[in-house]
């Protein structure tokens, strides 16, 4: 059971870090006998900054490339399957090329990465696979050129920056002390973000699909993610208390003094003043702190999408500006939500656009309900508005009736 857990978790991680710079399939089939490839991956987007940021894995990825990982080493068996599904995929191309009356190129194949923990020699050597040192670090190993193949045993991987998102796909240590590598990353790096979405994932399925008697490892495991999680909410926590509390403290004495002065009145001269002030102030203190708390909540979820969007499409357009402030109100889980679905998005202008509208999209669920009828004709109007009337309309959002509503976003234009 957990090791198909470790798989959707592998494939699902893949996908996330791979997306913004190419199309990912996951479960590609292949010849009638439909074996599925785990992760088929076409680069379409040169990021090259974000590309050096995964690395070693970005490094794979700059080409056409089949990821097949495994949770346990791989056996001769499974790895000859692996081949099969790249000659598979070598016959598609070759008939298509014959279709189209071109001429193939072996340059179209795609490599295939087979990532697994460990691999021993004997196994190596029964493929005839040798490491390339000159080009690529050591525990990666090379067949023939024409095979386009090579097996990487992600524990021979040197512990650096470079190998850390393959290294989390690992297995007992390595992949511990990867997870606890995360913590170096900022809190509000996009890939940490993502990467800490699925490892609490992992973690949940993990606890949920298993007997009650987990496995020693898998309980190792389960206690690795959990220090990154406490880590992630004390930092959100201390970031609004920065930021929260002048003005919080601010809020409190001014509602406390209001209020103690008032009670202190209804309840007469020197005893109830003293009284009032008292109660007033706490009451107040705590309200002020509460709300001051919250708006630092708020200020750091805008400022997270803000730089989110800026790392992806590398600068805000004006209109995903104008929904920065009420997604900045969103729950920690529908703001995760968001994120998530944003880093699915291409990073060319249609991405874009679809960002702009999945934005759109968002603050209208949470203002409006009822009028799913309307929806795709609403956004279409609605981010056909001028930047300024876009503004003035989404701040009046919240406070329109469904009637104002359709007769405002619900026709289409004449």
């Amino acid at each position: 059971m957990t090791r198909f857990i470790h798989d959707r978790f592998a494939k699902e991680f893949l996908e996330e870090l791979l997306s913004p710079i190419g199309q990912v399939k996951i479960g590609r089939d292949v010849t009638s006998e439909v074996r599925e490839i785990d992760v088929y991956f076409t680069p379409s987007t040169t990021i090259a900054s974000y590309s050096a940021s995964l690395g070693l894995l970005g490094k794979m990825a700059s080409t056409t490339a089949i990821f097949e990982p495994f949770r346990n080493p791989a056996n001769v068996s499974e790895i000859c399957s692996c081949l099969g599904k790249l000659l598979d995929v070598r016959g598609e191309l070759e008939r298509q090329s014959r279709r189209e009356n071109t001429r193939y190129d072996d340059a179209q194949l795609p490599r295939l990465w087979i990532l697994m923990p460990t691999a021993s020699k004997a196994l190596v050597d029964s493929f005839n696979a040798i490491p390339d040192t000159q080009n690529w670090m050591q525990g990666i190993y090379f067949l023939g050129e024409s095979l386009r193949t090579a097996i990487v045993a992600i524990h021979q991987l040197p512990e650096t920056p470079e190998t850390l998102w393959l290294r989390i796909l690992g297995k007992g240590g390595v992949q511990q002390r990867a997870i606890a590598q995360l913590s170096a990353l900022a809190t509000d790096d996009p890939l940490r973000m993502i990467a800490l979405e699925l490892l609490y994932r992992l973690q949940s399925h993990l606890v949920a699909d298993t007997p009650q008697e987990i496995e020693p490892e898998e309980r190792e495991l389960i206690m690795a993610i959990a220090p990154l999680f406490r880590e992630q909410i004390q930092a959100a926590q201390q970031q609004a208390r920065e930021e929260g509390l002048e003005q919080g403290l601010e809020q409190g004495l001014q509602q406390g003094l209001e209020r103690g002065l008032e009670r202190g009145l209804e309840r007469g001269l020197e005893r109830g003043l003293e009284r009032g002030l008292e109660q007033g102030l706490e009451q107040g203190l705590e309200q002020g702190l509460e709300q001051g708390l919250e708006r630092g909540r708020q200020e750091q979820q805008r400022l997270i999408l803000e730089n989110f969007l800026r790392v992806r499409f590398g600068e805000l357009s004006p209109k995903m500006t104008v929904f920065l402030s009420p997604i900045s109100k969103f729950s920690a889980a529908e703001f995760t939500v968001l994120l998530l679905a944003i880093s699915m998005l291409t990073v060319d202008e249609s991405g874009r656009e679809q960002a702009v509208k999945l934005l759109a999209e968002s603050v209208w669920k949470m203002s409006v309900t009822n009028l799913e009828d309307i929806l795709s004709q609403a956004m279409t109007n609605l981010l056909a508005l001028p930047v300024a009337e876009l503004t003035l309309f989404v701040e009046q959002l919240p406070h329109l009736s469904a009637h104002e509503l359709r007769e405002r976003l619900g026709k289409i234009p004449e």
